[in-house]
């Protein structure tokens, strides 16, 4: 079955035996037969998905519950105890993520999170997945600041913007050769951070800065300050629904230079700008699905939702893959996984899957991408 090509190749990369001759549950850890790795898988366990399913972000939702669905389905294929994968909706809002924390937190039977997805809601969810002992892996919130805050619940899949930042600015200044940038950003905890890390590594590259809010359809002030600044590159720390619309309207005011974004533009949607968006540069520490490492994952994700994966679903991928490793070793508490979790140190199908004491990744790649006669076509590692 599928399990075995791609389940195999990530979390039972650890060489745990895929057999399952005993099943344990949530209630019988004095008998001995579950909990604490005992060998055996638990049972009556739940994965939670926190993140945007609807809302103005849910593109960038969608590829990441998929990529953890998958996982999850895969593992179910053989088990003889069965995981759930349940949803949290927040929608992507900093305002909706402490009333589901609090949610995830009072049911037991979650016993780790894939998520929050975003860098807001991430702040906003964090200390009550620390207070409940939650475990959580995000596949996709890069804001640096969410690793400096105590949490010991925290742990992120990918790099942060502490590396993406740099990496954009370094493409900037070395690939595109701008000898002046314009950095905007959408005011948010993942945009703002991002912006200012590119535009304090540019320096005195930088031409201008501007602010827009998210929602807004009306950027002319932005692009009045933009064309008189005349510069060779404009970046933008945000998402897609924002870009989309920024794009055209700097297109049409007259800005006919290289327009840079990152990892919260790496959707499809952005494409409905059409020939605006055509020469973008999009940075992410997203593993392109063309990568031989993630072939079998891509054509499996394929199969099982009928189309390639999207930004951070093999992400996603390995995040839930940490998890359902631990099911499979017999964890059946959060205390226990969060060691699990603290301790894990293998090879996921994005990188090698190991954290330092502040939950971040050992191993970090950044990419580029380029929009290219309508699609989103990667360029290779930003080194």
């Amino acid at each position: 079955m599928r399990r075995n090509k791609v389940f195999a190749a990530g979390a039972a990369a650890l060489a745990l035996g895929l057999s399952l001759t005993a099943c344990g549950t949530t209630d019988d850890k004095d008998s001995g037969s579950s909990g604490g790795g005992g060998g055996d898988a638990a049972c009556d366990l739940k994965l939670a998905f926190f993140g945007p399913e609807t809302g103005p972000a849910a593109g960038l939702g969608k590829p990441i519950i998929q990529g953890a669905q998958l996982a999850v389905d895969q593992y179910n294929e053989d088990a003889d105890c069965e995981v759930e994968l349940v949803k949290y909706d927040s929608q992507g809002s900093p305002d909706e993520a402490p009333s589901l924390a609090t949610e995830v937190a009072g049911d037991e039977s979650i016993i780790g999170v894939v998520g929050p997805a975003f860098s807001g809601e991430s702040a906003a969810a964090g200390p009550i997945f620390a207070e409940g002992g939650v475990p959580t892996v995000t596949p996709s919130a890069t804001n640096p600041t969410l690793a400096d805050n105590g949490w010991d619940t925290f742990h992120r899949a990918l790099g942060n913007d502490a590396t993406q930042g740099p990496a954009a600015a370094k493409y900037i200044q070395d690939t595109l050769q701008s000898k002046g940038t314009f950095v905007i950003d959408d005011a948010s905890e993942y945009g703002a951070g991002l912006a200012g890390i590119v535009e304090d590594t540019l320096g005195d590259t930088v031409v201008g800065t501007d602010t827009i809010q998210a929602g807004d359809t009306d950027f002319s002030a932005t692009v009045t300050k933009v064309t008189d600044a005349k510069p060779d590159a404009v970046f933008f720390g945000g998402y897609y629904a924002e870009a989309t619309i920024l794009i055209g309207q700097l297109r049409n005011g007259g800005f006919d230079g290289t327009f840079v974004v990152a990892d919260g533009v790496k959707d499809p949607a952005y494409l409905d700008a059409k020939d605006a968006a055509e020469g973008t540069i999009i940075t992410c520490p997203c593993i392109p699905d063309t990568d031989p490492a993630v072939a079998t994952f891509a054509a499996d994700y394929e199969e099982e939702f009928g189309e390639a994966p999207g930004t951070y679903a093999a992400e996603a991928y390995d995040a839930a893959s940490i998890f359902l490793a631990g099911i499979e070793d017999g964890i059946d508490n959060r205390a226990d996984m969060l060691t699990f979790v603290n301790d894990y140190d293998e090879k996921g199908i994005t990188k090698q899957l190991k954290f330092d004491d502040k939950g971040e990744p050992a191993d970090v790649h950044v990419y580029a991408y380029t929009v290219k006669d309508g699609a989103i076509v990667p360029e290779g590692e930003i080194k």
